[in-house]
């Protein structure tokens, strides 16, 4: 019997013929110094044949404890690994830029782009042949899928999961939604400070996510409808033992993926942003989900514009009742059937030609048996919650290149409504003047926040739902007309026009409104105008109150983002970062 040597010498790998080369064989294949340097550095314990045309999958990791949404996904990319060696690939764990929602200032939006070109130029860089993209928390995945369409290696999603249902005062309380109606509830004196803090702790009951359908949720459907995940996969809690286990699976559809050769590119055409757009009707989603699928389908080169998203969500039903749009949470949605039972009451809605990154259809998957087992959460196709709950883009001289609204989540009486503007300059003035009792403000008001788009605050903060002036929560109203150019939380409601077009501080006319100007909104019939005629406008300069508020960095990457940053109606990106560049090796460095 012959004993094998105790270190045994590698073979230097070569790309065999036959073999389909890989794009880590630049790195790894060969005897010369450079691949030697490569091979040896990153050995460390694994199996000499790691090397050797199995397929490295980097699991970009975007696991945080500054992400709170995303702090499990160490545990989670575990399960993806242990997938990715089952199928005969090498795992390598890669945390990238992360970005907690809740805390990151000014707001999560100014790093999204940052994010994304960071994560990109990792993928470019290293010896990367296909990516699971692991996120959760509201721009991660958003993020994640920008930097996967520019490399546009083969890649898989994989969202971390929402929390558990939480519960204060013996009722169910949804994270978002509900701080945005207790606090209003705190201003209106029904509800004691006391009380609402003790319900911190309820309302954040486990690891994952928002469990309501906020820009979380929404990016996770939105993902799926895309096809980017495996089926099934989109809104399983992060807390369930499922989630592990379509991890494991999502590793190895990885390795199967990079053996196929199966890129982003190919999975996600124009006819995946169709069914997305339908998806995130029928869920009631985040308006947030529009800038985010603009800015993807840019890095792809795919032409999508504000038009598409009224036309192709225009006649969707809203079928899950969900908060901020109805009563239950994502765990409830989960338990009725999930997302695939969901899009299976309006599978004829949805474009057959879209693939999945399995490679069968979204049609396929959607009408495999995905029964609703709870009607009051996933409701008939018959018996919606709104015949038409499509995402409706506003035009006029307020918005001439678009503005959106989420009838899902407004007061219907307020969708044709006609009003006096009432004009706040900036976040600041808004917060010192909201609660002034002598503020000129009646519920037919118009509340108008400016200065909050992409380039003027930087970033698009979430402040379009203003909170309502405490002299009209006295008179027991609960929503008003408001319009702004920055963003609002997924999780919150209310009859609020937002992502106004040019924002103020590229010259829209937002920031020629003046206080008591008519404003005009007629969501049916698609018009956000200002009742104010031409000649008047061009004779209006933008108030030095409003001016002296844009955002000035002078260094860093908030300047870079002021001077390059693109509208809210084409995706808020970089103009430099719009489309593919592709996963092509760099050069050698040694």
């Amino acid at each position: 019997m012959s004993i094998p040597a105790e270190n045994p010498v590698p073979t230097p790998p070569e790309v065999r013929p036959g073999r389909p080369p890989l794009r880590s064989d630049a790195w790894y294949a060969g005897d010369d110094r450079n691949a030697y340097l490569h091979r040896a550095w990153m050995r460390r314990g694994v199996p000499s044949d790691a090397f050797e045309g199995r397929p490295q999958i980097a699991i970009a990791n975007t696991a945080s404890d500054f992400t709170p949404c995303n702090a499990h996904l160490n545990e989670v990319s575990r399960s993806v690994q242990q997938g990715v060696y089952e199928a005969g690939g090498i795992p390598l764990d890669l945390p990238v830029v992360s970005l907690g929602e809740t805390l990151v200032r000014p707001t999560a939006m100014l790093w999204r782009n940052m994010a994304a070109m960071a994560m990109e130029e990792m993928f470019r860089a290293n010896p990367v042949d296909g990516l699971v993209l692991l996120g959760g928390c509201d721009k991660t995945i958003p993020a994640l899928l920008m930097a996967a369409a520019s490399v546009d290696l083969p890649a898989v999603v994989l969202s971390g999961g929402p929390m558990l249902n939480g519960t204060f005062r013996g009722q169910t309380l949804g994270c978002g939604t509900d701080v945005w109606r207790l606090g209003e509830e705190v201003r209106a004196g029904t509800l004691t400070a006391e009380r609402f803090v003790r319900s911190e702790s309820s309302m954040i009951r486990s690891r994952g996510h928002c469990n309501t359908m906020g820009t979380a949720s929404s990016m996770s459907v939105v993902a799926e409808a895309l096809g980017m995940t495996i089926p099934g996969t989109a809104g399983v809690p992060a807390p369930d033992s499922r989630l592990l286990e379509n991890a494991h699976m999502t590793g190895r559809l990885a390795v199967d993926l990079v053996r196929e050769g199966r890129s982003i590119s190919q999975v996600v055409t124009k006819e995946s942003f169709h069914n997305a757009i339908v998806a995130l009707a029928a869920v009631g989603g985040s308006t947030n989900a529009i800038v985010h699928m603009l800015a993807i389908a840019g890095r792809l080169g795919i032409d999508l514009d504000l038009d598409d998203v009224d036309r192709i969500g225009a006649g969707v039903p809203l079928l899950v009742n969900l908060q901020p749009a109805g009563e239950f949470l994502m765990e409830d949605l989960h338990r009725a059937g999930g997302v695939l039972a969901a899009l299976s009451q309006v599978a004829d809605l949805l474009d057959p030609a879209a693939i999945t990154v399995t490679g069968r259809t979204l049609v396929e998957a959607v009408t495999d048996d995905n029964p609703v087992w709870d009607t009051s959460v996933i409701t008939p196709r018959s018996e919606p919650l709104q015949a038409d709950a499509g995402i409706a883009v506003l035009r006029g001289n307020l918005a001439p290149a678009g503005a959106i609204v989420k009838p899902a989540a407004a007061s219907q009486h307020l969708l044709t409504h006609r009003g006096p503007a009432l004009v706040f300059d900036s976040v600041e003035d808004l917060k010192a003047r909201i609660d002034d009792p002598d503020l000129p403000v009646t519920p037919d008001s118009v509340l108008v926040l400016r200065g909050c788009g992409p380039r003027g605050y930087p970033g698009m903060p979430e402040v379009a739902n203003l909170p309502l002036p405490k002299k009209i929560l006295d008179l027991g109203v609960r929503d008003m007309v408001r319009i702004c150019d920055g963003r609002m939380s997924g999780t919150a409601c209310g009859t609020v026009v937002l992502h106004v077009s040019p924002e103020a501080a590229a010259g829209g006319t937002l920031a020629l409104v003046r206080d008591g100007d008519t404003i005009v909104l007629d969501v049916p019939n698609r018009i956000l105008q200002l009742d104010v005629d031409d000649e008047e406008l061009s004779s209006r300069t933008p108030p030095a109150s409003l001016v002296e508020h844009f955002a000035a960095p002078t260094r860093g990457w908030e300047r870079l983002y002021v001077e390059h940053v693109q509208g809210a109606d084409t995706g808020a990106d970089l103009d430099f970062l719009v489309g593919s560049t592709g996963p092509a090796v760099a050069r050698e460095s040694h």
